[in-house]
This record gives C-alpha cells, sequence and structure tokens, in this order.
C-alpha cells in the first residue's frame, strides 16, 4: 500500500484512489501528517477548516471521517482507526512517499560524509521527485523544501565531484539568483567556474554574493566562503581536483557541512596505562558494525582523581577520525561541591546551539527540545562524551535516538540503570599499577631523577596511593623544587593532616587531603590565600579581573597568584585568561577557606566577586542599551573590581564568555538573601538574552528574581519582576503565564500609584496580547500606555506607544488616524535619533501605504526600515520587514522583485526557527506560480 502526498494526493491499495472533494483531501492530508499519532477532532477540525471551525465540529469531523473511509479502497479505510483523544491513520515508513523522501534525503547526506559520490547522485536525484503540494504547504512545505534544496547541494556536489563542471554552471547561475543568501550555492558556483578555467568569473562570483550577504542580511561572508575566495585568488591548484575523503582537512568548501562541533578538551599530555580500557573502547566500534550501527554506550565508573575523563578524551582524540560529523562534550559537574549539577534541559539547549540550531528553532518545552536534540542527530555519526555524570537520570535525556552516534559516560557511580535499561557497557577503573604509576612520575620528573631515589619513588607511589590525580599533583610539585629529595617530599606527605577523610579509597588508608594540603602549604601566603578564595567562587570558571576582585587585589598580584596556582597545577588556564579547578581540589580549597576564614571574610569576598559580575555586566548593558533607564546600583564592596569595557563589541564578548558565571552569580545572590543582586543580575542580563535568543535563561532569571521578590516588601520591585517575568513567558509563547503575571505586575503599579511602572507594563501587555493575536485587547493596553507616559512627559517612550497605538489602528483598518500617528511618532524618534523606534515605525507606515493602494510609498518605506534594521543588526525584524516589503511588490505585478524579496525572507524565517511565518511567506510563494528546480 502506498500513500502519495508529494504532487496529487493518492492512495494506492489495488486501484489507485484520488481524492477529488477538497475537505477530504485535507482530512487525509492532517491525518498523515501526523501518522500513527492520534489526533483530537477539534485539533483536525482546525486544519481542515483552516483555523474558523464550524460549530458542532466534532460531528462534523465524524461525518468527513466515515465519507474518506467510503471513499478509499477497504485496506486503506481501515487504516483510518478512532484512538482516544480522536483519530489515526497507521502506516509504515516506506508507505508514504514524504517519509521516503526524508529518508533518501538522508541516505544521501549519509553518503556525501563518506564521500560515496555515486551513491550522492543517485539518492540525491531520486529525493527531488516533484516536491510542491497544494495541500501539504501550511505544515510540511517548509520543511520539505529545506529538504529538497539540501538534496540539490549534495546532488550538485556529486555532479562537481564526478568533473561535470560546465553543465553545472547554468543551473548554479540560477540557484545562486533565486536563493542569494544561501552562501553553499555561491561556493559551489565558484568552484565550477574556476574548475572550467574563469578564475574572473569565479571572482566575480564571490563579489555578487558578497554583496547579497551584505545587503540582504547585513553580514558579511562565512570563514568558508572567504576561504574559498582567497583560494581561488592565488590560483591554488590543489581546487582544481576533488578530494577523497570530503571532509578531510583542506576539502572543498562545498564538500564541508555547515557546522561540525568539535569540543573535546585538550589531549592529556602524560597519559599512561589503561591498555586492556583502552582496547575494550575500541571494541565499542566493532560491536557498532556487528549490531548494525545501533547507539552504542560505555560507561566508565571509578573513584574521584581515577583518571575517568583522561582516559574518555585520550582514546576520543585518537579515534576522532571515525566520527566525521563532530564530538560534543560536556563536564555535567555531577558532584560539584556546590551541588548544582547541570540540568539535562540545559545541556540540550547548549548541544543544540554546538549542532547549528537557531536559537529561535528551540521550542520552550523540554521534552520537546529533547525531542529536537534527538531529531538533529538522527543520520549523523557523533561521539557524545558526557562527563562526569551524577546518575542515569542526568545522562538519559542526552542520548541519541538513531543508529550512528557512540556515547561515552563517565562517573563516580556505576549508572546500573543505564547498563540495566540502555545496554550500557559497563568499564570500571581501577588504581594504576605500580610499574604504571612509576612510568608516569618518569614522564613528569625525567628518567635520571627517578632513578636517583627508587626507594623514595616507591615510598611516593605507596603514599599517592596510585591514584593519577595525587601522583600528578605530587609531581608537580616536586618539579618545582628540581633540586630538592624525593624524600623531603613523602616526609611531608606523611606528616600532613587527613582532611578529606569522606574522598579516602577503600584500598588504601591514605587519602587525597595529604596530597593537597602539602601543595596548598608550599604556596607562598598570598598565592594560597588566593587558592582558598576560588573555592568560594560560584561559577565554572574565573577570570583575572573577578579573580582581582574575588580577593580584593591589585590585578598584578593578581595575576601573580593565579601563575603560582597553575604551575603548581592547582588550577588549569583552559583557555586564555580563563582558570578552573579540578572537582576535588574545589571542595579542598572551599573547605580550607571554611577552616581559615572567618564568616565574614567569606561573606564580603562573595560579595565583592558577585558585585564585580553586577557592576561590570550593568557597564556592559548600557553599551548594548543605551536608551534604557539608568540601573540604579549601590556602590560596590570594597576591594571589587569591575572590568572596564569600551564598546558594544567588547560588552556582547564580555557576556558570552561570562554567562555561566552570571546565572551563577544570580544563585549565589538568591541563597545568601543579597535581595536585590537577584533582580539587579536579571535586569543586566535582560538585554543579552533576549539579542543571543537566551529565552529559557531569561525566564529562569525572572524566575529567581519572583522567588526573591517574595521575601520582602518593595511592591515597585515585585511589579518590576512580574513584568519582565511575563515578557519571557511571552516570548516562549506561554501566554497564561505571561498575562497572569503582567497584570498582576499592573495592580502592583496601581496600588502604588507608579505611573511610569504602569506605562511600562500596559506597553508589555499591549505585546503580549498582539502575540496572543487579540487586537482588541493590544490596542486597550497600548493607548493606556501612551496616556500615562505623556502624563510623565517621557518623550520617546511616548512615541513608542503612540506608534504602537498607530500599528492597531492601522490592523483595524482605520488608515488615515495610524498613518497621522505613525508620522508624528517618526518625528519625535528620529529628532531623538532613536534608530529602533524609528524603524519599527517606517513598517507600520509601509503596512498602512500598502493597504492604502500606495504602493510605491510603501516599498519605500520598508526598504527604509530596513536599512535601518540591518544597520543596527536587527536580523530578526528584518526577516519580518522582507516578507511585507514582498507585498506591494507583488501588487504593482512585480513578481520577480517580490519572489526574490520573499525568498530572502523565507531562508531567515528557516533560520530562526519561526516555522509559523515560514509556511505563510512559502504559501505566499506558491501563489506566485513558483517554477520547478532544474
Amino acid at each position: 500500500m502506498q500513500f502519495k502526498v508529494l504532487g496529487p494526493l493518492q492512495v494506492k491499495a489495488g486501484d489507485s484512489n484520488t481524492i477529488s472533494a477538497a475537505r477530504l483531501r485535507t482530512l487525509l492530508a492532517v491525518l498523515l501528517w501526523r501518522a500513527n499519532q492520534p489526533l483530537p477532532a477539534d485539533e483536525i477540525a482546525e486544519l481542515v477548516w483552516d483555523g474558523a471551525p464550524p460549530s458542532g465540529a466534532q460531528d462534523a469531523i465524524r461525518a468527513l471521517v466515515m465519507r474518506l473511509r467510503r471513499r478509499l479502497d477497504t485496506r486503506a479505510a481501515a487504516r483510518i482507526v478512532t484512538r482516544p483523544p480522536g483519530y489515526a491513520i497507521e502506516i509504515s515508513g516506506d508507505e508514504l512517499d514524504a517519509s521516503l523522501f526524508e529518508a533518501l534525503t538522508r541516505q544521501a547526506g549519509a553518503a556525501v560524509r563518506a564521500g560515496r559520490w555515486p551513491e550522492t547522485a543517485r539518492t540525491a536525484t531520486a529525493a527531488l521527485a516533484d516536491i510542491p503540494s497544494q495541500l501539504l504547504r501550511d505544515r510540511w512545505v517548509p520543511h520539505l523544501d529545506q529538504l529538497q534544496l539540501q538534496a540539490v547541494e549534495w546532488r550538485v556536489e556529486a555532479d562537481l565531484h564526478d568533473g561535470r563542471h560546465e553543465q553545472l554552471i547554468p543551473q548554479l547561475r540560477d540557484l545562486t539568483a533565486r536563493h542569494p543568501v544561501r552562501e553553499h550555492f555561491h561556493g559551489q558556483l565558484m568552484l565550477a567556474l574556476y574548475r572550467c578555467g574563469r578564475q574572473a568569473e569565479a571572482l566575480a562570483a564571490y563579489q555578487q554574493a558578497r554583496r547579497a550577504l551584505v545587503d540582504e542580511l547585513g553580514i558579511e561572508p562565512g570563514p568558508g566562503l572567504r576561504d574559498l575566495h582567497e583560494r581561488v585568488l592565488a590560483g591554488d591548484p590543489e581546487l582544481l581536483t576533488p578530494r577523497t575523503p570530503p571532509l578531510a582537512e583542506g576539502a572543498p568548501v562545498s564538500a564541508r557541512p555547515p557546522l561540525v562541533p568539535r569540543q573535546l578538551p585538550a589531549a592529556v599530555r602524560h597519559f599512561v596505562g589503561r591498555g586492556a580500557e583502552l582496547k575494550s573502547l575500541s571494541g565499542l566500534l566493532t560491536q557498532e558494525a556487528e549490531t548494525g550501527g545501533a547507539v552504542v554506550i560505555s560507561a566508565i565508573s571509578g573513584t574521584a582523581g581515577i583518571g575517568k575523563t583522561a582516559l574518555a578524551v585520550h582514546w576520543a582524540h585518537q579515534h576522532s577520525d571515525r566520527f566525521p560529523d563532530g564530538q560534543l562534550y560536556v563536564n555535567l559537574r555531577g558532584f560539584d561541591p556546590a551541588g548544582l549539577p547541570l540540568p539535562p534541559a540545559a545541556v540540550v539547549r547548549r548541544f543544540l546551539t554546538a549542532l547549528g540550531v537557531p536559537a529561535r528553532r528551540i521550542p520552550a518545552d523540554p521534552d520537546e527540545q529533547a525531542a529536537l536534540y534527538r531529531s538533529e542527530l538522527a543520520g549523523r555519526r557523533m561521539l557524545i562524551v558526557l562527563d562526569n555524570a551524577r546518575d542515569a537520570e542526568q545522562v538519559r535525556p542526552l542520548l541519541p535516538g538513531a543508529p550512528g552516534c557512540l556515547v561515552l559516560v563517565t562517573s563516580r557511580n556505576q549508572l546500573v540503570s543505564l547498563i540495566a535499561l540502555h545496554g550500557a557497557v559497563p568499564l570500571t577503573l581501577d588504581l594504576l599499577t605500580h610499574d604504571e604509576s612509576r612510568d608516569l612520575l618518569v614522564r613528569r620528573l625525567g628518567r635520571e631523577r627517578v632513578m636517583a631515589e627508587e626507594q623514595a619513588v616507591d615510598d611516593l607511589i605507596r603514599a599517592c596511593i596510585r591514584l593519577p590525580l595525587a601522583l600528578n599533583l605530587a609531581a608537580a610539585s616536586a618539579a618545582l623544587q628540581p633540586g630538592g629529595p624525593l624524600s623531603g617530599l613523602v616526609d611531608r606527605l606523611r606528616d600532613a593532616r587527613r582532611l578529606l577523610d569522606a574522598l579516602a579509597t577503600r584500598d588504601d588508608a591514605a587519602d587525597l587531603r595529604a596530597v593537597f594540603s602539602w601543595s596548598h602549604h608550599a604556596l607562598s601566603p598570598e598565592a594560597a590565600r588566593v587558592f582558598r578564595l576560588l573555592g568560594l567562587h560560584p561559577g565554572p570558571d574565573i577570570s583575572l579581573e573577578a579573580t582581582a576582585s574575588l580577593a580584593a587585589l591589585e590585578p598584578d598580584h593578581a595575576r601573580r597568584a593565579l601563575d603560582a596556582l597553575t604551575a603548581a597545577h592547582l588550577i588549569s588556564e583552559h583557555a586564555p585568561g580563563r582558570y578552573a579547578f579540578h572537582d576535588l581540589l574545589r571542595a579542598y580549597a572551599a573547605e580550607q577557606a571554611g577552616a581559615r576564614h572567618t564568616d565574614a571574610e567569606q561573606r564580603d569576598a562573595r560579595q565583592r566577586v558577585c558585585d564585580h559580575y553586577l557592576h561590570t555586566a550593568s557597564a556592559a548593558d548600557r553599551l548594548l542599551h543605551p536608551h534604557r533607564p539608568l540601573l540604579p546600583l549601590d556602590a560596590p564592596a570594597p576591594g571589587t573590581r569591575p572590568q572596564p569595557l569600551s564598546d558594544m563589541a567588547t560588552a556582547l564578548a564580555w557576556f558570552d564568555t561570562e554567562h555561566s558565571n552570571l546565572l551563577a552569580a544570580q544563585r549565589t545572590a538568591v541563597v545568601q538573601a543579597w535581595h536585590p543582586a537577584v533582580w539587579q543580575l536579571a535586569w543586566t542580563l535582560s538585554t543579552f538574552h533576549i539579542r543571543r535568543g537566551h529565552r529559557h535563561d531569561e525566564l529562569a532569571c525572572w524566575k529567581h528574581a519572583l522567588e526573591d521578590a517574595t521575601r520582602h516588601p518593595d511592591p515597585a520591585t515585585r511589579s518590576r519582576v512580574h513584568r519582565f517575568l511575563g515578557r519571557a513567558y511571552a516570548d516562549l509563547n506561554c501566554h497564561e503565564d505571561a498575562i497572569g503575571h503582567l497584570y498582576h505586575a499592573l495592580s502592583l503599579a496601581e496600588v502604588q500609584r507608579d505611573l511610569t511602572e504602569q506605562a511600562h507594563t500596559h506597553r508589555t501587555l499591549a505585546w503580549a496580547w498582539e502575540r496572543g493575536g487579540d487586537v482588541r485587547q493590544e490596542l486597550h493596553h497600548a493607548t493606556r500606555a501612551l496616556d500615562l507616559y505623556r502624563a510623565v512627559n517621557q518623550a520617546t517612550w511616548e512615541a513608542d506607544a503612540l506608534h504602537m497605538v498607530g500599528w492597531c489602528t492601522a490592523r483595524v483598518g482605520n488608515y488615515d488616524t495610524a498613518r497621522a500617528q505613525c508620522q508624528t511618532a517618526l518625528a519625535v524618534h528620529r529628532e531623538h535619533r532613536h534608530s529602533v523606534g524609528e524603524a519599527d515605525t517606517l513598517n507600520s507606515l509601509g503596512y498602512i501605504e500598502h493597504h492604502t493602494g500606495h504602493h510605491q510609498q510603501a516599498i519605500d518605506h520598508y526598504q527604509q526600515a530596513l536599512a535601518l534594521r540591518r544597520t543596527i543588526g536587527n536580523t530578526y525584524q528584518s526577516a519580518d520587514t522582507l516578507d511585507h516589503l514582498g507585498h506591494p511588490h507583488a501588487a504593482l505585478g512585480q513578481h520577480e522583485q517580490a519572489r526574490t524579496i520573499w525568498r530572502q525572507a523565507l531562508d531567515l524565517y528557516q533560520q530562526q526557527g519561526r516555522d509559523h511565518d515560514a509556511q505563510r511567506v512559502q504559501r505566499q510563494l506558491s501563489a506566485l506560480t513558483l517554477p520547478g528546480l532544474s
């Protein structure tokens, strides 16, 4: 049996059935779209009647289902079943042509990554069979269209590899014209021209691609296209011949996938032993082949400091070439001394970003995020290293759902349920042997020194209980005193207090605190103090500037202390200027801080570093959003040194680097009950979160702020917190939660008679109701915001609200009034050089002129708005303006211009994960009668 939706809707079961009635075709398409999943009748009705179902929709759907069953062959009709909460169609994956198309596209992708070019050409061509379908454009077509374009790229790649350069040039010129911001097609065109001896034309093609990207998106070409341009400019002879395999270093840009994450930490320098364990891990590759490519998991367990991470990372580097689609790595911090393991949802979002998923495509629901993560891994061959897991529950949402990937999990626990339920292969690490321990010391200290004091070396190995971390720390201490006898080090270890009793191994009475304490005691007083205070730092790593604040030191003194700690291997500089602890050392440092510093001294250190992050973030936020109200902050604690930032780019880079520490600083402020700092940190992060798309972190920050706000009586703070929390919920399309918090914020502001806060809240309510689709409520709140802004005499805020009123007025059809309101707002924005407000208002004026028949004026307004939004880097709203700009072109009969503009809008919407908008633009393109791909 076959169900065909690509082209005319058909069911083949014996004699073919072509469904003629429009409602029945739509009903069948809806059931096939969600094949094997029961859909409620009201949801089916919403789709069948295009958002306007009749009264008694459930009865109407029941009648439609009966009619559809009668129209189909009896075997096909039996596939439509009644299953709570509604109806479903039961089919297998090879019975639906759309599913076969997706499978063929995945096969083509796998062939590309493996360098199987004939198979690539065959499967990619098969996947390009007659895609457009009127029934599917609401839901399927944008997704299938992107798969089609991917198949085109892969088919062209195969043809380039076969030497069909001359024949491809006309098709590639057409593809670059119709998809001007898709860099891959430009790269393929440049390569084809260059291989045909047309170097000048290849260089001209690059300039055309650059103009398209700058004009349409306001960005320069990516590094891959720039690299290809430089190689063409230099006449690189290697470009003339296809390279095999396609993903080898130096491969042509057109053969590389858009994004291949390489997240493995640096390889371990002094790795020794573990031959049996390495062989066992390598056996997983054989097991994968024997099981048909099923997901293979290894659970590496062992005590703290045993070398689990070192083993996983060492093996991963040895076999990275077996995973051409990349390697993902995360430290799950399962045994973090602060008791804050990384939540799986946060890791899923981090991995989705690494896989190239735009922030706007990441759904709000954690289960949907995990499903998207599994979908992104499908068809890829990747290695995933999940380091330092607390338990199987932390790991389970991070496992792939399809064959092709290998997962290494390290944990101090055995993860029994992962082994039992997911077939993980257990691998338990033991201590190093005596010979392996000696080999490690030879590598660290040199053979001569070890042979000169063999008895002391044997004693040192026993004192360190053959634990790799302890041996490395002891070796580092000895290396810092190259002339000192090893016997002296052994004596000091024997006399050290046993402070880490809880971490003593079962095999020996010795423990790690002896090693740590000697390293600690060997430091200068200043470096030792910094070491202890670093144990109080809340985040995963720390900068020089934050260290200076934490310890109330001059930067030069802080740098000397960090250098000393790095030389002693008590901390590591994992990135230039970024320092981090091993978990055990962090725990020891924190314990020492508690033992040697008073409660007041510890509180002051935490206060200083929190103030460092807060005050630097406030300055960075000011650079990002200079028109935002100035946040009043108390003076930082004495000894705090906020980091100076010079411009917007520096501010964004600082936010990117310190984001995890800022979130951790807010959590510290919650625990310490530093009430203003909790909401102030959320405030300073808000602009950054919105621009970078960290919607989930934005929501989490304001949730913390709300929890904290309930502990103190300031209603103004509570109102502000509810307002921002409502906005965060609205941005994630959680409408009911958003409206509830916003009305609560409004009631608090009204009780306090705070007109400015009332105005801000009404304006946010208008925005939330616009997202909720209620123009009447939107206009009501926009009007109230305007009245209140006028009462407090704030010109730019008043202009924003006036524009919002004008926008609502236009959407209910009162264009003359709306035009006058928007023109007044535009004049104010221009007077105050408020580019964001000016662009918003010009966009609304374009809408008004288009809907009143003044199409050329509409084009002028939209183009001005588009130029401003590109100037300020607002790609998100540039897509909206492109969408709007196509309509007046279409109204003037300028279909080619409209088509080009809407394709640009479609590309941006799809990149941003705005599926509903992409579907709407796809319908607009279909109405212009899109030509098929050649």
